[in-house]
């Protein structure tokens, strides 16, 4: 069986607090629900990422990453303010990389975006989450393009603007091949796409437990994947992408 780097998927522990967003606050999916499921699809590593409803709080990313154990990495949001002992002593429990969430409105203005992402870059080496439409990143490309590394999550959600979305794949750019439940256009011909523009952009996602999601995620949404992209393509998607992508070890050294 194919084994599994879960580059998107969310914790939501009743124990921490929960932040009301755009009047949205999701059910409870606890790390053992998460682990349930994870070991029926073979999953042996993942991001465990930080969601609107989650704000600003680190608390239960730790907890949840010392719950996870080596192989998970976690994706933080953080204020603006946030300081450099910080952001090192979040790398060191195994924290990754910093989300933006604009679709959602859990962001920053686009110079102090900039300013963060190249921060955490230059600090922990982390790279930089986006939940953008590609509707809007023909006009975020200038910045998006400034940054060191950056992936997108959620194949972009809309079909509006794929092709600035192809674009950045050509120079770079990292796509989640998640929330499958979540977009408005033909996955597997965007998935082709993007696999035929970069062969290492995609990086596989469940997405659980997929709040806000018109449809959940299932196992057949893996199944989308090999067949789009075939047996090689669907190895590197599923796995080799994203573990190189989270858990390469030239990436993450602390300056």
């Amino acid at each position: 069986m194919q084994k599994i780097f879960d580059s998107h998927f969310h914790i939501i522990d009743p124990k921490f607090p929960l932040i009301e967003n755009q009047g949205f606050l999701p059910g409870y999916f606890t790390f053992d629900e998460y682990i349930k499921r994870a070991k029926k699809l073979n999953i042996t590593g993942g991001a465990v990422v930080s969601a609107s409803y989650q704000g600003y709080d680190q608390s239960y990313l730790k907890d949840a990453l010392k719950q996870l154990g080596p192989g998970f990495v976690g994706v933080v949001q953080l204020p603006y303010e946030t300081t450099d002992e910080e952001i090192i002593e979040l790398s060191e429990v195994g924290v990754r990389a910093i989300r933006f969430n604009i679709y959602n409105g859990l962001s920053l203005p686009p110079s102090r975006l900039e300013s963060m992402a190249k921060r955490v870059y230059e600090l922990a080496r982390w790279h930089v989450e986006l939940h953008i439409a590609s509707s809007k990143l023909e006009e975020m490309s200038p910045i998006i393009e400034c940054l060191p590394a950056v992936s997108i999550d959620h194949l972009g959600l809309v079909e509006e603007g794929f092709p600035s979305l192809l674009k950045l794949v050509s120079q770079g750019v990292k796509i989640k091949a998640s929330g499958f439940g979540r977009v408005n256009f033909d996955i597997k011909n965007a998935l082709q796409r993007i696999y035929s523009e970069n062969p290492e952009a995609l990086m596989f996602g469940t997405d659980l437990p997929s709040t806000r999601a018109k449809r959940p995620f299932a196992a057949e949404d893996i199944d989308l994947i090999a067949e789009a992209l075939g047996e090689t393509g669907a190895k590197k998607v599923l796995y080799s992408n994203a573990d190189e992508w989270y858990m390469g070890k030239h990436l993450f050294s602390i300056s």
